[in-house]
């Protein structure tokens, strides 16, 4: 390793060679691992400024700067390209001294799918973006009142209500009602119905008003060409929306601009951060961050949080005034981004008196309750993560555990779910469910034991051949394992696993509906316990979980085969064939008993394709 002194010349001749133009700087250490990723408008005088002499950095900093072996930089034309160019190398190498926010999918977004010709809309804790054209709106703190704005949206929009068709040849009763517009079969052109969901869009990018208006000249345009049924349609869209906000008015001296207020709460551990956004005096959206304390100061943290979340919005969403509670550290920056992207000017204020502050104080105080509700739940996890490991007696508390359940109806459409909890929560992205496929498990014959071992087996096949110290080190390994049943169906599990030599070290347990026992391997008396326990909850939770995942996906399973017909097992006859050869034939039946030459009486029907057809109802 260099000496401190050569270290310092070497860091002092890589400042001298920075330029004064805007860009992004990395900080490496010995290893080569980035520490920390920046951007400025002067490169030099920003990456010199973390080396002066009684420079006061915040502890977290200040232990950065002392790894920092080496700096790179990229040069950008313009402050606003250095922007989009750090959050994007953020997302990426996840630095460790850099403000994350955390995605703990406690929040959830709306989703619409731009990219399909006719636009999904619904709410997902997952921000994945499958496709660049899809847009996410929120994370949303209310979720009663997101779930309650999308049902009043299509109720009052004529919008798809099914993520796929309920009927092959016809539209559902949501059409005839008028609440679906026949999307599943095109009876309304994908631009068309484009222009439907930009109005939903507006509602979520707090641009009500703009949509009332909107709506407004649509109405009289229709009352004045006779069109007095569509009027009315319009009307009822109208009074729909302006009922979401008609609680929601925020006084302020300019209820003309638009403006969003930010603020946080922090504790020695958490960090809550509330953004209101405020359209023409109306609360129209409210939205919720997590970031750890550790990970910045109070200022560079709203300054994260603002960067990523208009990196994510339209120009059209961006407000003329943003209130923040403290300064930013680079305002400047932000500000001449957010001005460029909008193409209007931007104003970030610091408010010190009257009711702009008062909002501020009315944000951070959201944030405050946010933060108490944080740390309460997070409280109560840990006592029951306590408590589970003192029953089970573990050595350490179990950061992951998985649950896992199976499901069927005397034995058809069995299928198995796993479920996953880190620290006592739930993580839905981790989710895995499994269909049996055990050849003798079928209609009438069902056999759980067996399914959770095919599971079990399938489940930790990769962890075969490694060493406890190789297990210890990946990511998905689960600290406690809980089967949901007795000890027929523990016993079959911990054979399999014994078989595969995981057992050692992996821990299993079950536990038991009738009278909530847990058993552990080799004990034929549960442990002793109490139903109302804090870790025999979290178990329950974990159980009840897995239950309700496994039979979810039964069902669908089981809707899906109610809904499959033989002719779609046949190669090359697709849906339009089928109904060809149905409004022919009038059932499967005839179809079966029909030759090949009668095949080919059905338009579109050739030779190749009836020999097809033929052979599969006459294998031999």
């Amino acid at each position: 390793m260099l000496s401190l002194s050569t270290l310092s010349e070497m860091l002092d001749h890589q400042i001298r060679l920075l330029p004064h133009e805007p860009g992004v700087y990395l900080m490496r250490d010995y290893q080569g691992d980035i520490l920390y990723i920046g951007k400025s408008k002067r490169l030099r005088s920003r990456v010199r400024s973390y080396f002066q002499p009684g420079q006061d950095h915040s502890p977290r900093i200040a232990l950065m700067v002392q790894q920092v072996a080496n700096i790179e930089f990229i040069v950008t034309d313009t402050e606003a390209e250095a922007l989009a160019l750090e959050a994007n190398l953020i997302k990426q190498h996840q630095p460790y001294f850099n403000v994350l926010l955390k995605d703990d999918k406690k929040y959830p977004y709306v989703c619409i799918t731009w990219s399909e010709a006719y636009p999904r809309i619904f709410i997902t804790r997952k921000r994945r973006l499958n496709h660049p054209r899809d847009r996410y709106y929120g994370p949303y703190v209310d979720t009663h009142l997101l779930r309650q704005t999308l049902r009043l949206v299509k109720r009052v929009f004529p919008l798809r209500q099914r993520p796929r068709p309920l009927f092959k040849d016809r539209p559902c009763l949501n059409y005839d009602i008028g609440r679906c517009p026949g999307v599943c079969q095109g009876l309304i052109s994908p631009e068309d119905y484009h222009k439907i969901v930009e109005k939903v869009a507006m509602i979520f990018q707090g641009r009500t008003e703009e949509l009332l208006e909107k709506l407004s000249a649509q109405m009289e345009l229709a009352a004045n060409q006779l069109k007095f049924e569509q009027a009315g349609q319009i009307r009822d869209q109208i009074k729909a929306v302006q009922g979401l906000g008609i609680d929601q008015k925020v006084t302020l001296p300019d209820d003309t601009i638009s403006r969003d207020a930010i603020a946080l709460a922090a504790d020695d551990n958490y960090t809550c951060i509330q953004l209101f956004q405020i359209r023409a005096g109306r609360l129209v959206g409210r939205l919720g961050f997590f970031a750890d304390t550790v990970s910045g100061t109070p200022e560079s943290i709203l300054q994260r949080v603002l960067e990523e979340h208009y990196l994510q919005v339209d120009a059209v969403e961006i407000p003329s005034e943003i209130l923040v509670q403290y300064p930013l550290p680079e305002t400047d920056i932000l500000a001449n981004w957010l001005g460029k992207k909008k193409g209007k000017k931007v104003n970030i204020i610091v408010p010190q008196k009257q009711q702009k502050a008062e909002l501020i104080r009315l944000v951070e105080r959201n944030a405050g309750y946010e933060l108490e509700n944080t740390k309460r739940h997070a409280q109560q996890n840990l006592l029951a993560l306590e408590d589970l490991a003192q029953l089970l007696d573990l050595s350490s508390l179990p950061h992951r555990i998985e649950g896992y359940d199976i499901s069927h109806i005397q034995g058809s459409n069995a299928v198995a779910s796993q479920v996953v909890f880190i620290d006592g929560v739930s993580a839905k992205q981790s989710y895995r469910h499994y269909k049996i496929k055990n050849p003798n498990i079928t209609i009438g014959h069902s056999d759980d034991f067996a399914s959770l071992a095919e599971v079990l087996s399938r489940r930790f096949r990769s962890y075969q051949n490694k060493s406890e110290t190789e297990l210890l080190q990946l990511e998905d390994y689960p600290d406690l394992i809980m089967i949901d049943g007795g000890k027929g169906q523990l016993s079959s599990v911990i054979k399999i696993l014994e078989n595969m030599n995981l057992v050692p070290p992996l821990q299993v347990i079950s536990l038991a509906k009738k009278r909530e026992e847990i058993f552990l391997p080799g004990q034929s008396q549960p442990v002793t316990s109490h139903p109302e326990q804090a870790g025999v909850q979290l178990l329950r939770k974990v159980r009840d979980e897995a239950h309700r995942f496994a039979v979810t996906f039964h069902r669908q399973q089981r809707l899906k085969k109610s809904r499959h017909s033989r002719l779609d097992d046949i190669p090359g006859l697709g849906f339009q064939r089928q109904k060809q050869l149905l409004a022919h034939f009038h059932s499967i039946d005839y179809i079966r008993e029909a030759s090949i030459e009668k095949l080919q009486e059905v338009s579109g029907v050739g030779p190749a394709l009836a020999r097809e057809i033929y052979d599969y109802f006459h294998p031999n």
